[in-house]
């Protein structure tokens, strides 16, 4: 398993949490209000039906078996990461 390095606030943040010195500010009114969020961005009310290679969807079926997910659920992934701007194309790096 790949261990993420976590940079100076982040290992102070962990520290204090698992030390028992973090408390949470957050409210009863606004965790329902970020949980509503949440379940409205999980409902999947819509079906669409695309047209792909064969060796693109057993690429897709075989990482999303790597990753313990349903293939269907990584397209969704990726297209709500494609979207939302968090979708990397590591091939431009330098």
């Amino acid at each position: 398993m790949k261990k993420n390095k976590l940079d100076q606030e982040e290992q102070a943040l962990l520290d204090a949490f698992e030390a028992g010195d973090y408390e949470s500010t957050l409210t009863p009114e606004r965790k329902a209000a970020l949980e509503s969020v949440a379940s409205e961005s999980f409902i999947k009310d819509k079906r669409i039906n695309i047209r792909i290679s064969q060796r693109d969807l057993l690429a897709i079926q075989s990482r999303a078996q790597r990753e313990g997910i349903p293939y269907q659920t990584l397209v969704s992934s990726i297209i709500h990461k494609y979207l939302s701007g968090s979708l990397l194309d590591v091939s431009s790096r330098s």
